[in-house]
């Protein structure tokens, strides 16, 4: 009896052993999130600029998601320097600037809608003036130094727990569609009275599988739906660190469900 036992306990051990071994051999999905920048209080305008540069042309930014595309937002390459301080009266550039991308509500320039996210909710004060600084450069003068984000945290700021609740909640308590107009979907995505057009409208997403939801969410480059093809890669890629496990499930069921 005793090895018949023991032969039961080497092929569950071997067994758990080769599954183990595959599951580790599987890669691990993690989100693009922007790169720690650290920039010293004697910066200079150059770094700033290509610092800027890297957050914009990046995935981390995800600026290029509208902004370029001339419907969706201003196109600002080449211009937003010489037009900043003619927005708001009485403002001056790098001011503008730096509250079109903490509140972007607060002036919407004429002819557009007000989807921009706020982006101090994933970049840094520091990587939030290294935009000012790019952008100024589009057209203008550089104006930003070290000054404006001395004494700021240099890395990322830390991840809010949940947008819409306390970040204990289950997902059947999180208001999935409030998480949409939180995290800026529908600068994209065409829901509700969003127009949408870069992504596919939220509704069309019914029916369709939890994993490639999650997927799409988390790994957005990993698949690309028929017809967006020439769009591959604007979607950001930090959602995976901005939501809590809950959250995604709650995200993934109620766009499964149609969006309604």
């Amino acid at each position: 009896m005793w090895r018949t036992n023991l032969a039961v306990a080497f092929v569950v051990l071997g067994t758990l052993g080769v599954y183990t071994a595959v599951a580790n051999m599987i890669p691990q999905v993690q989100s693009d999130v922007p790169e720690e920048l650290v920039l010293s209080a004697d910066v200079s305008p150059e770094e700033l600029v290509a610092a800027g540069e890297n957050l914009y042309a990046g995935s981390g930014g995800g600026c290029t998601a509208c902004h370029g595309l001339g419907t969706r937002a201003p196109d600002i390459l080449g211009t937003a320097g010489s037009t900043c301080e003619t927005r708001e009266p009485g403002k001056s550039c790098k001011d503008y600037l730096y509250e079109s991308l903490v509140d972007p509500g607060a002036y919407v320039v004429e002819g557009f809608q007000p989807i921009m996210p706020d982006m101090s909710r994933t970049l840094s004060d520091a990587q939030i003036w290294s935009l000012v600084a790019f952008l100024e450069s589009q057209g203008g003068e550089v104006t930003v130094t070290g000054a404006d984000f001395a004494g700021s945290d240099d890395g990322p700021p830390p991840t809010p727990a949940d947008p819409v609740t306390d970040g204990d909640a289950a997902p059947g308590d999180i208001d999935a569609a409030a998480l949409v107009q939180s995290l800026g979907c529908t600068a994209c995505h065409a829901y509700g009275a969003s127009p949408g057009g870069i992504g596919p409208a939220l509704s069309e997403m019914a029916g369709l599988e939890l994993d490639y939801l999650r997927r799409s969410i988390i790994d957005p480059a990993a698949d690309t739906a028929t017809g967006f093809e020439a769009l591959a890669g604007t979607m950001p890629a930090t959602f995976g660190e901005l939501l809590t496990e809950s959250e995604l499930e709650a995200m993934v069921t109620y766009l499964a469900g149609g969006a309604e």
